[in-house]
């Protein structure tokens, strides 16, 4: 590794949290190394620093810890001693911290650094007040996961346990009273996941990884694709943390191998219907039924005590023929509590009946059976047809209105038959979501009950319908909501799928906020879709997915949307609905054009391919609002590929199109479309002249599009000179971006900002660039990181740091190279030409003779002299919401 002549920054001179965060920041950049250059190094060392985590050290307000900074340092270059200094200050720094240091200096005049989030995830489900029994376990399940069970703390081994045990014996009820019990020794974070274990499709790990990032702070655009990159991202966040993880009805060995903890300060609580032998260093406990003085006292924390002691033969003979069994005995006593007049031996012979009536079913539903076949009985017979219609549903949960869908009635009564199911055990009440929903779910035996007694006792066209309604009904509500989220202006493009009436449904659900309805919504929407996928309702599935991809914008969950899409064209392919196949095609061009990572290729060449395709689609449909948004697509292609002419024909034919279909987000599509066309052909004036655009995309209703069009519109305005009418402009489209979360467009701003403020010579443009940097980096931007490692890379250059300058525009360089945007690719590879004049004129000539290359391609020549300030081949683009 070359060591720069100059010295490194000095930690002693540092006096706060945001100091010591910059002196990082300058320390990294005096190293002249890229992230992923510092994570070769510190593996090379035996260390581990994953590109992701240094972007997230150097882009947090907190201190990092003490082991990070150390391997950081040595990775920069220093040697231990100096890494010992740097921790040494950094942990003087953390005894003394206080509120005001971890605040990292803001931007002059920009309000655009969003808060960091630090959050203590509490995810563990509700204990049991009258928990009963298993005293030896929880003992034995404490001890072990505290590291007190020998006097020892597991040195570097993370300490696991299993329970295992056949379903309805209690595993999870003694895991969360456990976990309950440990959260003191686990401060920094209880995390828990049902990964469904026993249900035909469990919960993959790449998903488990994804929600338990979130909860511990992760923003869904900081979240790799690749799972073994989600799992490296995943043990980095808990080293050195005390998290509790409940792993919850785990399916197998390698469903939760990516997930476990590589750290012994954490602690892993499993169960499971089978034993995970393949887990190495694991405490298993196989619970078995309860003994009858345990079974009985559960019986009578349930029923009542004075009842059990009145009638203690009946009790035992209930116990019995509940098999001891847990869920059965708690599904008995509350038949018991909800009928004050029965005598126990009631309850004992009708359950002698039952269990001679189903002796061909295995033990373990023996167990079971009788008692929810005696609870199910013993129901108003709309409650009971709720419980059966209910079930047919592949929902993780779901609120109190979908039972009024489902029975096709008033929201009262939905609600009284849900709480009646509540009172017999049948269905569990789960509190209330982010949006002050009511929410109920199914223990899985009780699912597969009610399941089997549905085939039974209702006819298939029943069931159908039962099936048509419920689905349709999140399609009905999510329409609504999606509505009013900011997001891409595509012409709102519908099915034939039945929407139930709902009028009831209006004062309910009119308050929420849009976004926190689908936060709240979003496991269940994706089930519901990949279930009318699984039932062939192609129509539905089409139109529910394309109600996310709004949320999925927003809230950058890019994977998400690119998957689901991708499920739902292919269920519409083989069905023959290629109005379902183009709406999916149109979400997945966007979000595999510019959010696409992939290291080869040319990004928008295969964009103004699949553009190309669906243009052809949408015109053999002669579906014109479709056929809009599909020209601005190839607008933007064309424009990228150098070829104005075209691409202004294409924005005209959109124009002209959403024009005749009334089309108003495609209006605004295509007028900045145009406007980008202009601007690329140096036509500032007619690239600004946005106002009406403006105007009309404050009409729309839509946050994202008015922060779209100030983007350009400030752009446009700093080339025309008139830098105070841009930052105004800009300002205002942060504002609106951090108001909604939508980080894309944040970081977009950033980069115009930052040329601004380089053009103005403020001495804030380095930090702003260095802002977006980082922020693309951590979203996996790569278009805006190309961008903003340009922008940094020429800065470095004017302020005379040549070497500083190559870093940056080196690897910008490479990524135009990928995305295919012919004129940043030329403008970057003339900035780099002109810095590498000063070290290496060998290497100049070659970025220049690339550069003239692409500009001969695009019928004009790279210019040998130093760039100007402004490059008139610096383009603007924004994707999804164009």
């Amino acid at each position: 590794m070359a060591v720069p002549v100059v010295p490194p920054p000095n930690p002693d001179e540092v006096r706060s949290t945001a100091e010591f965060l910059a002196a990082l920041r300058r320390l990294r950049a005096w190293s002249t190394q890229t992230y992923r250059q510092l994570a070769r190094h510190a593996e090379a060392a035996g260390d581990s620093m994953p590109a992701s985590t240094t972007a997230t050290m150097l882009s947090r307000s907190s201190l990092p810890r003490s082991e990070l900074v150390a391997t950081f340092v040595r990775a920069c270059g220093l040697d231990a001693t100096a890494a010992a200094r740097w921790v040494a200050v950094r942990d003087a720094l953390a005894s003394t911290s206080t509120v005001g240091d971890d605040t990292p200096p803001a931007l002059p005049e920009g309000p655009w650094q969003a808060p960091a989030r630090n959050l203590v995830p509490a995810m563990l489900p509700t204990d049991i007040a009258d928990f009963t029994g298993r005293e030896e376990h929880v003992t034995t399940l404490y001890q072990h996961l505290t590291g007190l069970e020998h006097g020892n703390r597991h040195h570097n081994a993370t300490p696991i346990a299993v329970i295992s045990g056949m379903g309805g014996v209690g595993k999870t009820t003694l895991a969360v009273h456990v976990a309950h019990r440990l959260a003191v020794a686990y401060p920094d974070g209880r995390l828990y996941v049902n990964l469904r274990g026993a249900e035909s499709t469990p919960l993959p790990s790449s998903d488990v990884l994804a929600r338990f990032l979130r909860a511990l702070g992760l923003d869904s655009r900081m979240i790799p694709a690749d799972e073994t990159e989600r799992a490296e991202l995943f043990r980095t966040h808990l080293a050195d943390r005390r998290v509790l993880l409940l792993l919850d009805d785990v399916a197998s060995e390698a469903q939760v191998r990516p997930i476990l903890p590589a750290s012994a300060t954490c602690a892993v609580l499993m169960t499971s219907r089978s034993r995970l032998t393949g887990i190495e260093g694991t405490r298993r406990l196989d619970l078995d039924v309860f003994p009858t003085d345990t079974a009985l006292r559960l019986l009578a924390s349930v029923a009542g005590a004075e009842r059990v002691r009145a009638e203690h033969l009946e009790a035992t003979q209930i116990v019995s023929l509940c098999g001891g069994l847990p869920l059965a005995l708690r599904v008995a006593g509350a038949r018991l509590a909800g009928r004050p007049t029965w005598r126990l031996g009631q309850l004992a012979t009708m359950l002698g009946d039952e269990r001679r009536r189903l002796d061909h079913l295995t033990a373990g539903d023996l167990a079971v059976r009788p008692s929810l076949t005696l609870s199910y009985q013993a129901l108003d017979p709309k409650t009971r047809r709720l419980l059966l219609l209910l079930s047919v549903f592949d929902l993780p949960d779901f609120p109190v209105w979908f039972a009024a869908v489902v029975l096709g009635t008033t929201l009262e009564d939905g609600m009284a038959h849900a709480e009646a199911l509540v009172d017999a055990q049948l269905l569990t009440a789960v509190g209330t979501d982010v949006c002050g929903q009511h929410r109920y779910r199914f223990h899985d035996l009780v699912r597969l009950f009610a399941r089997e007694r549905a085939t039974l006792e209702e006819t298939r066209e029943a069931i159908a319908d039962a099936l048509c309604r419920g689905l349709g009904g999140w399609l009905a509500v999510a329409e609504r909501m999606a509505r009013y989220m900011p997001g891409p202006c595509y012409a709102a493009i519908s099915g034939p799928a039945t929407r139930p009436r709902m009028d009831w449904s209006h004062p309910y659900l009119s308050h929420p906020d849009p976004a926190r309805w689908f936060d709240a919504e979003k496991a269940t929407l994706l089930a519901t879709v990949r279930q009318a996928c699984v039932l062939g309702y192609d129509d539905l599935a089409f139109d529910l997915a394309g109600c996310m991809e709004k949320y999925f914008d927003v809230r950058g969950m890019y994977r998400d949307w690119a998957d689901i899409n991708t499920e739902v064209l292919a269920v519409c392919r083989a069905a023959g609905n290629r109005l379902g196949e183009a709406v999916m095609l149109r979400g997945l061009i966007d979000v595999t054009t510019w959010i696409d990572d992939r290291p080869s290729g040319d990004a928008m060449s295969r964009h103004h391919d699949e553009a190309q395709r669906l243009l052809a689609m949408f015109t053999k449909l002669r579906h014109e609002p479709g056929m809009s948004d599909a020209a601005v697509m190839c607008a933007w292609a064309l424009a990228a590929a150098g070829d104005h002419s075209a691409a202004a024909a294409y924005a005209s034919q959109a124009l002209q199109l959403a024009d005749r279909s009334d089309h108003r987000g495609g209006r605004i599509r295509a007028r900045l479309a145009l406007s980008i066309v202009s601007y690329e052909q140096g036509r500032f004036a007619d690239a600004a002249s946005l106002i009406e655009v403006l105007d009309e995309a404050r009409a729309l209703d839509n946050p994202r599009w008015v922060a779209t069009v100030l983007q350009f519109a400030g752009i446009a305005h700093a080339d025309l000179g008139d830098f105070t009418r841009s930052q105004q402009m800009l300002y205002e489209s942060m504002s609106i971006a951090l108001r909604h979360g939508d980080t894309y467009t944040h970081v977009f701003t950033l980069i115009a900002l930052a040329r601004l403020e380089k053009r103005r010579g403020a001495s804030t443009a380095r930090a702003t660039a260095e802002a977006a940097v980082i922020l693309s980096r951590e979203h996996n931007m790569a278009h805006h990181l190309a961008e903003a490692l340009m922008v940094l890379g020429e800065i470095e250059l004017a302020e005379d740091r040549p070497t500083d300058a190559i870093e940056h525009l080196e690897e910008s360089v490479a990524l135009w190279r990928t995305r295919g945007w012919h004129s940043m690719h030329v403008a970057a590879l003339a900035s780099l030409s002109h810095a590498y004049a000063r070290t290496d004129s060998p290497a100049a000539r070659r970025a220049l003779e690339e550069a003239n290359a692409i500009s001969a391609r695009l019928g004009a020549t790279a210019n040998s002299a130093p760039p100007p300030a402004r490059l008139p081949t610096n383009s603007r683009h924004r994707y999804l919401s164009i």
